[in-house]
């Protein structure tokens, strides 16, 4: 099983290369810019250097969210498209979910920044099973309402999402692939420009 994994919901851009249980190789790609014009150039090098094709991916992931509301939509872009063009499946994987995977303890909470002073958080398990729904919330509450058996993870891991990414894609298996069009953003709130949009 050979699964390719982009992540650009964040500053810190990431690709992944997954087979048989192992990753390959995973890339970081940092800038501010926006991710559209360096990733194309990292994956073709990131395919030469493993000597993976494309036609060898099984599955193609993308982080759906929560996280940058225009990058999540260039990492599903492009997922997508290169899913389409090689007539593979595609799948979408949480970045809460994906940061979740770096704990330890058998309960733990991922928690995002989400600006205007809120936070992007869940609570998952071991087995990377979601135990209370992903929300937007105050920091302060979250915090003060988990119990000491629950491990916080707001750090983001040095070389991103994207491995975690490819394994929560392997985790979940070919039944919960499906057809790249299939795929959407999950962003749990609405972005700015329909949040303060006001009829006339």
């Amino acid at each position: 099983m050979t699964i390719f994994a982009i992540d650009t919901s964040a500053d810190l851009a990431s690709i992944a290369i997954r087979r048989s249980g192992s990753t390959l190789s995973e890339v970081t790609l940092p800038t501010q810019e926006g991710h559209g014009h360096i990733i194309f150039p990292a994956i073709q090098n990131m395919l030469l250097v493993t000597g993976v094709a494309l036609q060898q991916v099984d599955c193609f992931a993308a982080a759906h969210g929560p996280g940058s509301f225009t990058g999540v939509r260039v990492g599903l872009a492009i997922a997508k498209g290169l899913a389409e063009t090689c007539g593979k499946p595609a799948v979408g994987v949480s970045t809460l979910r994906a940061l979740a995977s770096f704990g330890s303890k058998p309960l733990r909470s991922p928690m995002l920044d989400a600006r205007r002073g809120e936070v992007y958080a869940a609570i998952y398990d071991d087995k990377l099973r979601l135990l209370d729904s992903e929300a937007a919330t105050a920091l302060k509450r979250w915090t003060e309402s988990l119990g000491p058996e629950i491990e916080l993870i707001s750090e983001m891991p040095p070389n991103g999402l994207a491995g975690a990414i490819a394994l929560c894609a392997e985790m979940d298996g070919p039944d919960l692939w499906v057809d790249p069009a299939g795929l959407d953003a999950q962003y749990i709130r609405r972005d700015d420009a329909n949040s303060f949009w006001r009829e006339p």
